[in-house]
């Protein structure tokens, strides 16, 4: 399998992008037809979540969805053959960054989420670019010579990558050096983890962010990197910044921090469903049901 990407990224600097990123949306519509697990779960996720979706739409927003996944992958291998810090701006456009950007450079640390939106990876890598102090959390991939190369590619420009596992205990260490922390934000967290409503359907979701910003006082920045059309050109914009100040007087602020960044996900989500993971497991754990007295 390395062998194998390694020589596909060989490749994919001979083609013009614009060439490899029509090609990839071949590939998501070739994944489309053969994953058929896959294909299932995201047209039931598109279901629950769009009940008011014809089945025409649901099956074209979904299809969609597979041709970004797949030119994500491809963005990967791209990003240090394209993206400088000298010509970054010919590939992206900005929307309502500079806020998050002064409090970054501040350096007293700020907590940026996301969801399996767009091109989330490339995010990490801008701000490295940059050179801003960023943590981000990721799960090693299986292959041990594919991840160092992943590796290598998201580490290139000084953004630091945390392992998941072990992640809450470096969480805090990181919030004393003033650094900021990037994290993927729609994740399943299983039994233990805190449900509140994505898509009109409870969502088990990891209390650590809400925890972590609560403890130390650190504002959630919620962003994204949409993709425009089937370019390597990306819209990255902040959605919303939730501050200590908003939660202080909350009854149970760790749910209503959790509440209020994933509904502001769902919204990002909302405005370009196509960019969206349907395929990803983000209900796979439901809630307990309460035992009924009698």
């Amino acid at each position: 399998m390395y062998a194998g990407v390694r020589g596909l990224t060989a490749l994919l600097y001979i083609l013009p992008v614009r060439v490899t990123l029509t090609i990839a949306c071949g590939g998501g519509k070739l994944l489309w037809l053969c994953y058929a697990r896959g294909r299932e779960r995201a047209l039931e996720n598109l279901s629950a979540a769009y009940p008011d979706k014809d089945q025409t739409w649901l099956k074209k927003t979904a299809k969609r969805s597979f041709e970004h996944i797949v030119m994500l992958s491809v963005d990967i291998l791209l990003t240090p053959y394209l993206a400088r810090k000298d010509n970054w701006q010919q590939y992206g456009e900005y929307k309502n960054v500079e806020h998050a950007k002064w409090l970054m450079q501040e350096g007293k640390g700020v907590i940026l989420v996301t969801g399996h939106y767009g091109n989330f990876e490339i995010l990490g890598y801008i701000m490295g670019l940059f050179g801003f102090n960023l943590y981000s959390v990721a799960r090693p991939l299986d292959n041990k010579h594919l991840n160092q190369y992943i590796l290598s590619i998201r580490e290139r420009h000084g953004q630091k990558i945390i392992d998941k596992q072990g992640a809450a205990e470096l969480m805090s260490k990181v919030s004393t050096e003033g650094a900021s922390l990037g994290l993927i934000a729609d994740q399943d967290a299983g039994k233990k983890g805190l449900f509140v409503d994505f898509f009109g359907r409870p969502a088990s979701t990891f209390k650590s962010i809400a925890v972590m910003a609560a403890m130390h006082n650190m504002p959630v920045a919620v962003g994204y990197s949409r993709r425009i059309g089937n370019q390597y050109r990306f819209e990255i914009g902040v959605k919303r910044i939730i501050f200590p100040q908003a939660w202080v007087n909350q009854k149970d602020p760790v749910r209503w921090i959790t509440e209020q960044y994933t509904q502001t996900i769902e919204a990002i989500v909302r405005e370009d469903p196509t960019q969206y993971w349907w395929v990803h497991r983000r209900w796979k754990t439901a809630p307990r049901k309460r035992s009924v007295r009698k």
